[in-house]
């Protein structure tokens, strides 16, 4: 990626509060919890921290803001960046909002541990807002710290910047700070809190607004503040649509149908399990948001689920995320109504969605398996077999389809003259128990590669194009639970070579990068069931 030159510095940094410049403020100032009413934020100041230092920083988002690496390095981006400094043209605030969580409305949850620090105009005259994580109370923090811990940290850091070079929407990551002080932490709720290294992450996106940002003002009635804040996301985040009226609000929620679609599909893509799509984990702008316990499939299972909290119901897992989307947009939904007011005309919003995501996942999974283009006969049942294929043993996703680009389809060797085992032999590698396939697993499997490679041959495409095509999509790295705990198992110790190594080699995901393979094999069995490796808690 070319990075352009830049040189301001921190206090030359241009910000645009709008959002606090446009929208009803709460009048009360003291960083105490409550319940907010008619105002869409409250103004608080980080807390200070005694030694902050940092661990790493994102070399495309400094230069996107304008940044140098040298100012990224220096003292001064330390201090701003763990919220002891705040500069002069900041606006430093929480926003209030409410949601669903798993499945019940859970009143005003805001950013309970989440400060934005103001709107800057990056490089190319974007708006981008800069937010800490884990900068201390706010008014929404209830019982809680609002502080971070550095293994959430490690890992949102880590995973904001390796989806966004996986090509999935994302906010991105500015830094990871350490903050020189200790967070009392329950990992696992399970009555053994201990103390963890506190941590601060800035996270970057053009908005942060969620679904649940409209929830609370709709729930409480206060439809004059809900019509204040979609005037505002309207001219703020979708200006392409108009001035602000029943249409383009149906237009909006259209669009919000249409790229919460498309973020689901590419999650689907590269295996990615949210764990927690609570709606106030929902962005309007169709972007991965709040990476709290997250996690890629090791092992191909529709009904994984990285939460612990989420293990009994696993409403959240990754066969499941679809579905779930489409539900948390119904609530969106029933949150605007009041500005609309017709059902039929919200439901036709509605039906984007599913018409988005039921052309887009099938074109995906053609792409994925090389196909020029998808065809509902025979694709339809191929994916659904293969689908069944996969869970028949312990199937690693993501070398899965890596080594099935290696398949081999041209016509040189009839089909039925090729044994079972050697049509196999590519897609070994994806196994974690290979002695486990037994004949009945291995016909099946071959009777599905013979079908593959006919339909390959259909496309007429050559081999060298197809792996391409395929290898463009089907990423060879991706942030596997266990390497972020390896990271963060090396950053307690005061070493975070791994840290920026990994935020190297995720800058590349889909090429080869010879020298990097241990980066890129399935989760060794030390992991299986190692605290941090598979499930995670919400704690952080």
């Amino acid at each position: 990626m070319h990075l352009r030159l830049a040189s301001k510095t921190l206090d030359e940094l241009v910000f645009d509060n709008r959002f606090t410049r446009e929208l009803p403020a709460d009048p009360d100032e003291t960083n105490r919890p409550r319940q907010v009413f008619g105002a869409c934020f409250s103004r608080v100041q980080p807390a200070k921290v005694r030694a902050p230092s940092l661990v790493a920083h994102s070399a495309e988002v400094t230069q996107e803001l304008g940044l140098s690496s040298d100012t990224a390095q220096s003292e001064d981006f330390v201090q701003v960046f763990s919220g002891n400094r705040v500069l002069q043209a900041m606006d430093p605030h929480a926003t209030c909002y409410g949601g669903h969580q798993f499945g019940h409305w859970a009143g005003q949850l805001g950013d309970g541990r989440a400060i934005n620090l103001g709107d800057v105009v990056g490089e190319g005259g974007a708006r981008l807002t800069l937010q800490l994580k884990g900068a201390g109370p706010t008014p929404y923090s209830r019982s809680a710290d609002g502080l971070a811990v550095l293994r959430s940290s490690v890992r949102e850091f880590l995973c904001s910047e390796a989806m966004f070079h996986l090509r999935v929407p994302t906010t991105r990551a500015l830094s990871l700070v350490l903050t020189g002080e200790e967070v009392m932490r329950d990992m696992f709720y399970d009555g053994h809190p201990a103390l963890e290294p506190g941590a601060i992450v800035c996270r970057v996106a053009p908005s942060f607004t969620r679904f649940g940002n409209f929830e609370i003002f709709t729930s409480r009635g206060e439809i004059d503040v809900l019509r204040k804040l979609a005037d505002y996301t309207i001219r703020n985040d979708f200006p392409h649509l108009g001035e602000p009226s029943k249409e383009t609000y149906l237009a909006c929620f259209e669009e919000v149908c249409r790229k919460t679609a498309e973020l689901i599909v590419d999650w689907l893509r590269v295996g990615f399990v949210h764990g927690v799509m609570n709606t106030d984990n929902m962005s309007i702008l169709g972007l991965t948001i709040d990476y709290g316990p997250y996690g890629w499939l090791d092992d191909f299972d529709l009904d994984w689920t990285p939460n612990t909290t989420d293990a009994s119901g696993r409403r959240y897992r990754f066969g499941h995320q679809s579905s779930i989307a489409m539900w948390n947009l119904v609530q969106l939904a029933n949150a605007i109504h009041p500005l609309i007011e017709d059902i039929p005309a919200i439901q036709a919003g509605l039906e984007v969605y599913t018409k988005t995501f039921e052309k887009a996942w099938p074109a995906m999974m053609a792409s994925k398996l090389g196909f020029e283009s998808y065809r509902k006969e025979p694709d339809g049942e191929s994916f659904a077999e293969l689908q069944r294929l996969l869970r028949l043993v312990e199937t690693d996703m993501t070398i899965f389809y890596r080594r099935l680009a290696t398949v081999a389809a041209d016509a040189s060797e009839p089909d039925d003259d090729v044994g079972d085992d050697v049509l196999l032999e590519p897609l070994m590698d994806a196994f974690y128990t290979p002695d486990v396939l037994t004949a009945e697993h291995r016909q099946r499997w071959a009777l599905w590669l013979r079908a593959y490679r006919a339909r390959l041959r259909e496309d007429a495409v050559s081999g060298t194009v197809r792996r391409e095509r395929m290898d463009a999509v089907n990423p060879k790295y991706v942030l596997r639970n266990y390497m972020a705990q390896l990271a963060t198992d090396k950053a307690e110790e005061g070493d975070h070579s791994l840290v920026q190594e990994l935020l190297d080699v995720l800058r590349h995901p889909y090429a080869e990068q010879h020298g990097k393979e241990e980066h890129a094999q399935k989760r060794p069995d030390w992991a299986r069931d190692r605290a941090g490796c598979s499930m995670l808690s919400c704690s952080s």
